[in-house]
């Protein structure tokens, strides 16, 4: 998948507000995170170290998306909790269709397994790690993001 064109996606934050890819091309660099399921002790960890690091994600123009296949009520309810400030997504209908895309999603689970995906601003899949749901992600791609600080500068 990285070097090819990053498959389209359309996804529900809130009940009245979707985040597509086509709102970052151009624009902003995308980290498209999916993950399991909201409220859990993995998933809370990762979601932290990412809130942890937005200022780094912030100066190499990265916006990041968090995903899953729970609601969108529910994804907006933990983002509260956690007091985090970056997009948290629902894949939740079409029932896992972004993270099929992706080539992420569990059928025996229903859920993705962890997938993390950086999105260039032309639309290109440039780095992506996967793992399987009991997995952690340790990585923070700090390689990628030096390389996309040298190219804003």
């Amino acid at each position: 998948m990285v070097g090819d064109r990053a498959p389209d996606f359309d996804l529900e934050e809130t009940y009245q507000r979707r985040v597509r890819l086509a709102d970052f091309l151009g624009r902003r660099n995308v980290l498209l995170v999916f993950h399991p399921f909201a409220f859990t002790a993995v998933c809370t960890e990762e979601a932290l170290d990412l809130q942890e690091n937005l200022a780094s994600f912030d100066a190499a123009e990265t916006d990041v998306v968090f995903v899953s296949c729970d609601t969108s009520a529910a994804r907006q309810a933990w983002r509260r909790q956690l007091r985090a400030t970056y997009t948290f997504a629902s894949d939740f209908w079409q029932h896992g269709a972004t993270a099929r895309a992706y080539g992420v999603f569990d059928e025996t689970t229903g859920a993705a397994v962890r997938g993390t995906f950086l999105i260039d601003k032309e639309g290109t899949v440039i780095w992506s790690l996967v793992k399987d749901a009991d997995t952690r992600r340790t990585e923070m791609v700090p390689e990628t993001l030096e390389t996309l600080e040298g190219d804003a500068g």
